[in-house]
């Protein structure tokens, strides 16, 4: 299994952004995948989730009407997309295979940073 994450940066408050998970190793289309968020000093936080017929689950109050989580099975990539960032929103973003609690993550992340 590879998750690889991309599309992070800085950005300003208010701005957009749009991360992507390029999965690999396994079939793509058959798992739900999320994204989750870590900020630094802090634990985990479950954002969105999305199952294999494109159903979203979200876990975060904090995101609603802000992000979007979708996916591509054609291109084995996730999706997700960000905007009115706050930076409350800073921290480094894992694509992750499964639903919340699942532990199969991307090895590094990318990081979003919110600020003027």
């Amino acid at each position: 299994v590879q998750l690889v994450e991309s599309g992070g940066g800085l950005a300003q408050p208010g701005g957009s952004l749009r991360l992507s998970c390029a999965a690999s190793g396994f079939t793509f289309s058959s798992y739900a995948m999320s994204w989750a968020r870590q900020a630094p000093g802090k634990g985990l936080e479950w954002v969105l989730g999305i199952y294999s017929d494109g159903r979203v689950t979200r876990y975060a109050d904090s995101v609603k009407g802000r992000f979007a989580i979708s996916r591509d099975n054609a291109k084995n990539t996730l999706y997700l997309q960000m905007n009115s960032l706050k930076p409350e929103d800073t921290a480094l973003y894992y694509c992750v295979r499964g639903l919340d609690g699942s532990t199969i993550r991307g090895a590094q992340g990318t990081q979003v940073t919110v600020s003027s």
